[in-house]
């Protein structure tokens, strides 16, 4: 059977048991708080217990390394929905130390990538294109400096509301402990 199939399979029973009768929720968050944060495994429940929140509290982004890298880009869309279409009045950046992003080596990643059947011509063809897969895959030296860096895209950001608060912080992914980060 595979991971889906199981996944599935699970899914028919919680439905059938009412198991989600626990997190029935709308889509505006009770806390009034958009997160952009990382999709490390590690964090899927250690984020939310850490904070303090339960379903329903707030809007979480993820993406690799919670990092914001266009400023039109989907996640600063997602942002800018959550602010204005659904009721969102802050914004937390959250990194978290031990990440991946901060290890990524994009000539291993596009080597692994023809490893696993990409054809090099693809890879010439964006390279002729103007898309510099190198400087799109690679990560960042320190956890810090990206949030900071997140932070600052999108307090500086033109479409975001005039007043908004801004926060950056940094996760301790094995004990949930949460810093502040100076932006």
């Amino acid at each position: 059977m595979t991971i889906v199939n199981q996944m599935l399979a699970f899914n028919e029973q919680f439905v059938e048991e009412k198991q989600y009768e626990q997190f029935i929720s709308d889509k505006f968050p009770d806390k009034k708080v958009v997160i952009l944060t990382c999709m490390d495994a590690r964090l899927t429940e250690l984020l939310p217990h850490a904070l303090g929140l339960k379903n329903g509290d707030a809007k979480i982004i993820k993406n690799a390394g919670a990092v914001l890298s266009h400023p039109f880009g989907s996640v600063m869309r997602s942002i800018l929905v959550a602010l204005y279409a659904l009721g969102a009045e802050e914004v937390i950046v959250i990194g978290h130390h031990d990440c991946g992003m901060s290890t990524i080596d994009p000539a291993n990643m596009i080597a692994e990538m023809e490893g696993r059947g990409i054809n090099p011509q693809v890879l010439k063809t964006l390279e002729a294109s103007g898309v510099d897969l190198k400087q799109w895959l690679r990560g960042f030296t320190s956890v810090e400096e990206n949030v900071g860096h997140s932070v600052g895209l999108i307090k500086n950001h033109p479409l975001l509301p005039p007043g908004t608060n801004v926060h950056g912080l940094v996760i301790d992914p094995g004990t949930g402990k949460l810093d502040r980060v100076d932006c």
